[in-house]
């Protein structure tokens, strides 16, 4: 099987499962000789901030001189994202391998009615990967909800990490914060330890602290007055954390308070044993790298790519363009999903652009670029559907001029089809 063939194979799998539940998967993980017991976890889940924050911690692990793994969803432009250890993405061979091996039990419990999600798939593989390669610490990020996760079915972590909570899939796990709180702290276990961040609504916290009791489990609160912000900028921030330097490299007041959520992680961690020095401390940050968020990928003039769908996410975005770019002509290019609240995203956001070209991202969940021209002209008056990607970014660029700002914003899936052609744009302008 080739890595082309795998990838197609995977994907033709249901995206959901038919009913909620970890049995099936928990039955594949049996059938595999269960490698997530060979591994040692932080497990991340939350609604917003879940990327930033395994990022961070992934990356300082790597740097303490830990063989660290790292599981996160979605990729922006290569399937293997998914996959890294000592951000490193998984061989194209080794993933098409390791599918050979794992499929046909997949396709043997078919055959007995138990149908594996793609969702459900991937995990194994990555945690078969993980063990097989003898990683320290596995970094995982939670793909939806948590009770219910393929994630979940992992014994207690060394640290579970709940992120910045909000309404997004309410379709799936429920229209109030306190019930999506729930579907979160379903990854809380008993007798581990948490790690929250730290702006959560009082509903969440109610939640939280309910599960927390009933399991046993250690409630930390992420350290804020550790850390003070002493520059900030379109290109990240410079922090004070507890007299250390650290510099770091995403854009944004949520980032920081981000960057808090991971710090006091690696502090979980450390009363556990873990080892790690101020200077892996310092390079971890300073080397952390996660594409599509808030992304800085041209200065002049500013290009912008973040992939942020939800009405929380689509704030953080508002506020960055507000502290760093409220002098500048904003051109945004933009594509979301149907199933996401549009109109809440461009009451954040479109009142701040000068102009709007909209975009249909390729997946069949999107919403139409005609579509979401319509609900964006109630906030800007000038809003233009177009289909080419090229075209679309070629007319922003002239739209905003050299002293201007483009902003590519909506969801994932645009930004991971955007990402290599503004990056090929760009480099033939130096030219």
């Amino acid at each position: 099987m080739t890595y082309e063939q795998a990838v197609k194979k995977i994907n033709s799998l249901l995206r959901f499962g038919m009913k909620p539940g970890l049995e099936r998967v928990q039955t594949l993980l049996e059938k595999m000789g269960n490698p997530q017991d060979r591994l040692t976890f932080i497990h991340v889940a939350g609604t917003n901030g879940k990327g930033t924050t395994c990022t961070l911690i992934s990356s300082v692990l790597t740097q303490a001189g830990y063989r660290t793994g790292l599981f996160t969803s979605p990729y922006v432009t290569e399937f293997r994202e998914r996959f890294q250890i000592n951000g490193t993405m998984i061989e194209r061979e080794t993933l098409a391998a390791l599918l050979d091996e794992i499929f046909p039990l997949v396709e043997e419990m078919a055959d007995n009615g138990e149908v594996i999600t793609e969702f459900e798939l991937i995990t194994a593989l990555a945690l078969e990967w993980f063990a097989r390669q003898r990683c320290d610490f596995v970094v995982l990020e939670v793909g939806l909800g948590g009770r219910f996760d393929a994630t979940n079915v992992i014994a207690c972590p060394a640290v579970s990490v709940i992120a910045s909570i909000s309404l997004d899939h309410t379709a799936v796990l429920g229209d109030t914060v306190e019930q999506i709180a729930f579907e979160k702290a379903g990854i809380l276990k008993p007798g581990g330890v948490t790690v929250v961040y730290p702006h959560q609504q009082p509903g969440v916290w109610r939640v939280l602290e309910q599960v927390s009791r009933e399991r046993d489990n250690r409630l930390i609160r992420a350290e804020t007055d550790a850390v003070q912000c002493k520059r900030a900028g379109i290109t990240g921030s410079v922090l004070d954390y507890r007299g250390l330097e650290l510099t770091l490299p995403f854009v944004g007041e949520h980032q920081v308070i981000n960057a808090c959520t991971a710090l006091t992680v690696i502090e979980a961690l450390k009363e556990q044993g873990a080892a790690v020095t101020d200077l892996a401390l310092q390079m971890g940050f300073s080397k952390a790298v996660l594409p599509a968020r808030m992304e800085l990928l041209s200065d002049c003039p500013a290009v912008l790519l973040d992939g942020g769908h939800n009405p929380e996410g689509a704030a953080a975005l508002a506020g960055v363009i507000r502290s760093y770019l409220k002098e500048k002509r904003i051109v945004a290019i933009m594509g979301m999903m149907a199933d996401k609240d549009s109109r809440a995203a461009l009451a954040e956001i479109a009142p701040l652009c000068e102009e709007i070209l909209t975009l249909s991202p390729e997946n069949p969940r999107s919403l139409s670029s005609q579509e979401l021209a319509q609900v964006a002209l109630e906030f800007c008056p000038r809003v233009t559907a177009m289909e080419n990607r090229e075209q679309a970014f070629l007319q922003a660029l002239k739209q905003a001029g050299t002293e201007g700002a483009v902003l590519i914003c909506g969801s994932f899936f645009l930004a991971g089809e955007m990402r290599p052609i503004v990056q090929k744009i760009l480099k033939q302008r130096q030219k």
